[in-house]
């Protein structure tokens, strides 16, 4: 299969007919590759030729490998939402301030993205500067994949924690008041957009956003915070996901670009209609397009603006790993379970999130521990109503 690089038509792209077997050069037929730790299934390889006949072989290798993740907090072996664990990362997440914590999620997400601290090597194996240059291309498929990974990774921990780390709606409130800062952080001070988006969707999930007791303590005691997401992040993040808002060059270190990744990897990424993107009407579809070939001209400024954001960052080793996406998948789904379809396992959490947010609020029009679905009645013919007859009753026994 071909491909045409949709941003610079000079280069075609070639896809090797197996990642995991040997394969020839289609270019020189004499050249033959195989290197099992570059060409693997945890990467895409792919064969360039341009128009003056040279060619060379670029790996993307997955920045995720959350099996063989290994940190201070995490054991070797760990089960599916430890307790000790869970209750050492909530302490975390209390203790650290807004902007640091907007801090290390925006230096994850460049981490990630190949946005700071790129190689030489992996602009090779990338065969563009960064990785805001390759999300468009045909060969960025895998970056593609990592970004929606740690996006919707990162939307699932902050809800577990929402609705299954605490034990009232005071409690919930306070966490909804610590992701409401963190997400107001990302998207002024760092000018990430994509942690900003991947925050806000954890709040705006229907399992979160049901909780009416816990809103209502937000708006009471959390006045100005509740003002600021119901009037500001939510029609901010609304109009960027249906491409009416954008951002400014000068102060973005990582763009919006999570309706891109949705578009590009429709068929494998996401299956839930609660993790996709609103606004995919034409005229949405031509602006995320169009904003796409921008983002990659200006790469390299994205990539200035990042440098300077994270700079002087005093990283906080505990708080770097809760933000890290190969710990998250591990403390969601254990050491057993990380290596799983992501498809698979997102929809188990999807039912496990709407179980934990029936629990705490059970839905108004069904009884606590009834079953979650109900089958409704047929319906059914009432006859008028006539009274009786009566010469046909009976007198009273006295």
């Amino acid at each position: 299969m071909v491909y045409q690089d949709p941003v610079s038509p000079n280069m075609v792209y070639q896809d090797p007919v197996n990642h995991n077997n040997v394969y020839q050069d289609p270019i020189n037929h004499n050249t033959v590759y195989q290197d099992p730790e570059q060409v693997s299934q945890d990467s895409v390889a792919f064969l360039y030729q341009d128009l003056s006949g040279n060619s060379y072989t670029a790996v993307r290798r997955s920045a995720l490998w959350p099996t063989r993740y290994r940190s201070r907090l995490l054991p070797g072996e760990n089960q599916p939402l430890d307790v000790g664990l869970l209750r050492r990362v909530k302490e975390v997440l209390e203790g650290v301030e807004p902007r640091t914590a907007a801090q290390h999620i925006t230096r994850a997400d460049c981490m990630v993205a190949g946005i700071v601290e790129v190689r030489v090597e992996d602009q090779r194996r990338m065969g563009v500067a960064s990785g805001v240059e390759l999300l468009t291309l045909a060969h960025g498929h895998q970056l593609r994949l990592d970004l929606l990974e740690r996006y919707q990774t990162m939307s699932v921990v902050l809800a577990v924690f929402i609705l299954g780390c605490t034990g009232s709606p005071e409690e919930r409130a306070a966490l909804l008041h610590k992701a409401i800062q963190i997400a107001a952080q990302l998207k002024s001070s760092m000018g990430n957009m994509f942690g900003f988006s991947a925050v806000m969707r954890a709040l705006e999930l229907p399992q979160v956003a049901r909780l009416k007791q816990t809103w209502t303590v937000l708006r009471q005691r959390y006045t100005e915070c509740s003002v600021l997401y119901q009037h500001n992040l939510r029609p901010f993040l609304k109009a960027l996901d249906q491409g009416k808002e954008s951002t400014q060059l000068t102060g973005t270190s990582f763009p919006h670009i999570i309706p891109l990744l949705l578009l590009l990897e429709r068929r494998t990424a996401l299956g839930e209609g609660a993790w996709q993107a609103e606004g995919s009407g034409v005229d949405a579809v031509m602006s995320h397009l169009t904003a796409a070939r921008t983002i990659a001209q200006l790469g390299r400024i994205y990539c200035a603006n990042a440098d300077i954001k994270i700079m002087g960052l005093r990283e906080q080793a505990e708080v770097s790993e809760v933000f890290q996406t190969d710990f998250q998948t591990r403390l969601l789904w254990g050491s057993g379970g990380a290596g799983q379809d992501p498809a698979q396992r997102y929809a188990k959490y999807h039912s496990v999130l709407t179980t934990l947010s029936h629990h705490l609020e059970p839905p108004r029009h069904l009884p606590p521990g009834a079953p979650q679905t109900l089958t409704p009645c047929p319906p059914q013919t009432l006859t008028p109503w006539t009274p009786p007859d009566t010469d046909s009753l009976e007198p009273p026994r006295h």
